[in-house]
């Protein structure tokens, strides 16, 4: 996976896989249905392809800098169109504002990929999560904090598989 993400010959690539985990997460949030979770909660199996798109979203960003907006918008234009419109409206406010804050503690943090891919997503994810079930009028801190930990388990298994191969490079 990494060696996919790392060459610049496929820059557009990691943008193309970035915009159709996008649409894929958003259509997912319309036709998945939620799981019953225990206190009457629901969970939404999507969040933890969240993760992950925050992750994409990175390496395009290292791939394209600040023109990285274009691709995110034309995942926006796309889950609007192909998703249930009041759930691709939510996220897409909620993204819009996640997506911000990945972008501006990416670009301003100066740290090596694997903690910026960590760094970004630990803010960025809360965000996301606390603005999207704003948005759809059914927050609770137990989905909440069920939401952010889902979706760092995709920056946390990234930034594993980055650590191990920038230690096994030392050896």
């Amino acid at each position: 996976m990494t060696k996919i993400f790392n060459t610049k010959s496929n820059k557009y690539l990691t943008s193309g896989f970035y915009v159709l985990a996008i649409v894929v997460a958003n259509i997912g949030f319309t036709y998945i249905p939620m799981i019953p979770m225990p206190g009457g909660e629901m969970f939404a199996p999507m969040s933890l392809l969240v993760g992950f798109v925050f992750v994409l979203r990175d390496f395009a960003q290292r791939d394209l800098g600040h023109k990285v907006f274009i691709p995110m918008g034309l995942g926006l234009v796309f889950s609007y169109l192909l998703a249930n419109p009041f759930v691709a409206f939510a996220s897409a406010v909620a993204f819009a504002i996640s997506e911000l804050v990945d972008w501006a503690v990416y670009t301003y943090s100066g740290k090596p990929i694997k903690e910026r891919i960590l760094i970004s997503s630990a803010v960025s994810t809360p965000a996301d999560s606390a603005v999207f079930m704003l948005m759809l009028g059914f927050f609770s801190w137990y989905g909440f904090v069920v939401m952010v930990v889902s979706k760092m388990l995709g920056a946390l298994a990234v930034y594993y598989i980055l650590k191990r191969k920038s230690d096994a490079s030392f050896v």
